[in-house]
């Protein structure tokens, strides 16, 4: 199993397919995933009312130390993150020791909400693109890495944005392989 802990927290309104996605190219790479709920550990309505179980709640794994925070996105599930004061600290903590966080659609508006990662070039849902502009460089590309951030823009892109992190925790031919074991093609 690779050392790499990554926290994939979810809360009602997230875009479930960016959650499970992600959380299972993860696993697949033998990454230490956890799927925190933001509100608690109860079951949580995702976008499309489809019901997730989280692992745990955020607040059960405050204090735990993880290599990457990722934000799924979904509007409902991102202003929740956004107006999250629990969520804005750890982001906060994640960025001042140098750790990676991820944010997928619409999730990019947390950043913008806590102050997380100014000035760092990003991709977002193309609906949210006037919302960051004034605090990130936002970009059309399908996942951009910019230091110790990494976004993608939507559901359609939830492999690629897993395995950019697959790629940077374990190596580029495990996502060669894991992504070709999925079937996935990548920029086609």
């Amino acid at each position: 199993m690779s050392t790499t802990k990554a926290l994939l927290i979810i809360a009602d309104g997230s875009e479930e397919m960016e959650a499970v996605i992600t959380a299972d190219v993860l696993r697949r790479a033998k990454i230490d995933v956890t799927v925190a709920g933001l509100d608690g550990d109860k079951p949580v309505k995702c976008s499309r009312n489809i019901v997730l179980m989280p692992d745990t709640s955020l607040e059960q794994v405050r204090e735990k130390e993880f290599d990457v925070i990722i934000l799924p996105g979904g509007l409902g599930g991102s202003e929740a993150f956004a107006a999250s004061e629990l969520l804005g600290t750890l982001l906060k903590k994640q960025e001042s020791i140098g750790k990676d966080i991820a944010a997928i659609c619409a999730a990019p508006i947390a950043l913008k909400s806590h102050k997380i990662l100014l000035g760092k070039k990003i991709t977002c849902y193309p609906g949210v693109v006037e919302k960051l502009k004034e605090t990130h460089s936002v970009s059309e590309d399908r996942v951009v890495i910019d230091g110790n951030l990494i976004t993608s823009r939507g559901p359609g892109t939830a492999f690629e944005f897993g395995l950019a992190m697959v790629e940077k925790y374990v190596g580029k031919e495990q996502a060669k392989t894991i992504g070709d074991a999925m079937l996935v093609k990548i920029g086609q």
